[in-house]
């Protein structure tokens, strides 16, 4: 690079010549300078900062520290003052929760076994001003209170499984009606036999109904039997497990096959007076073992409303 003096004083004009040397050197020289320049601000402001005095400026940071601090503080204490209030209503939605667990175990029959550790006591006394509650007290309540809840949800997990195993129970117990019509024109035990007119024994009730009328399973099982028995006419029998077995007898249709699985209130025949039978009925029968026994013992729970003749044998 050339750079070409001219002035009054010069009787010719001067060239300056720069290399890449020049150029380097100039660059080393303003760097030394910035940093020189920057290391005396730093020897100023940091060793000499104590003998600044800007007063308004620290009266400024520390009003604003303050402030942050103060909002810092109202803010956990509003938190700790939710989270209290939202304890106190788990409090009172987990004694309602033990009432319909009360209430629950009476309609299924049952009693729930208290826990030890949360006895059911009495409370009172004056009215103390009340104070907020700390960090540590409000988190020690919230462990007991999630001890209780673990304990009333174990109650009613095993209050739901109760009540689970007795419907599976009661669905394969005999206790529906399986012909909505008057039942016990013939009862259970001895009678006087309609053909012979001598005293003999009856394993069933009879229901009188039209032919055609829908007979169904008295509860949930597996069709045993379809067949034309010479006394029974033609015969359903399902097997509900445990040795217990219903029949329905003297059907004029059977609508399921042997093998079947057949839910409770499902239409498994209709009336009939097949066999030996007067006339249009069903004969029901419960068995254990292959004893038959009283199905008006399994009636009890039957559908309220349907006619029954006042007649028992």
């Amino acid at each position: 690079m050339h750079i070409i003096l001219v002035s009054d004083r010069l009787a010719t004009a001067k060239t300056i010549t720069l290399t890449g040397r020049h150029l380097f050197a100039a660059l080393v020289g303003l760097a030394a300078v910035v940093v020189v320049l920057a290391t005396l601000f730093s020897y100023v402001t940091v060793r000499h900062a104590a003998e600044i005095r800007l007063p308004f400026l620290q009266d400024l940071v520390r009003a604003i520290s303050m402030d942050e601090a103060q909002k810092r503080k109202e803010f956990v204490r509003e938190n700790i003052n939710a989270m209290a209030v939202r304890l106190g209503q788990m409090q009172a939605q987990l004694t309602q929760l033990d009432s319909l667990g009360e209430r629950l175990a009476a309609l299924a029959g049952m009693k729930l076994e208290k826990a030890k550790e949360v006895p059911k006591d009495g409370r009172g006394g004056p009215l103390i001003q009340p104070r907020s509650l700390t960090p540590d007290e409000l988190q020690d309540a919230l462990d007991k209170l999630s001890r209780q809840v673990e304990l009333r949800t174990d109650a009613l997990t095993t209050l739901e499984e109760r009540l689970l195993e007795e419907r599976i129970r009661k669905s394969f117990l005999p206790t529906a009606l399986p012909v909505q019509a008057r039942w016990n024109a013939s009862g259970f035990g001895w009678r006087v036999d309609p053909f012979t007119g001598e005293a003999a024994i009856h394993e069933g009730i009879d229901f009188t109904a039209e032919t055609g009328t829908p007979i169904k399973a008295a509860a949930a099982g597996v069709v045993l039997t379809v067949e034309n028995h010479p006394q029974y006419g033609n015969m359903v029998e399902i097997d509900h497990g445990n040795e217990l077995t219903t029949r329905y007898a003297h059907a004029s249709k059977i609508t399921v096959r042997q093998g079947a699985l057949v839910r409770r209130g499902q239409k498994i025949a209709e009336v009939g007076s097949s066999g030996r039978s007067t006339g249009p009925h069903l004969h029901f029968e419960v068995r254990i073992r292959g004893v038959a026994q009283n199905p008006n013992r399994f009636f009890d729970q039957a559908q309220k409303g349907v006619p029954k003749l006042a007649s028992r044998r």
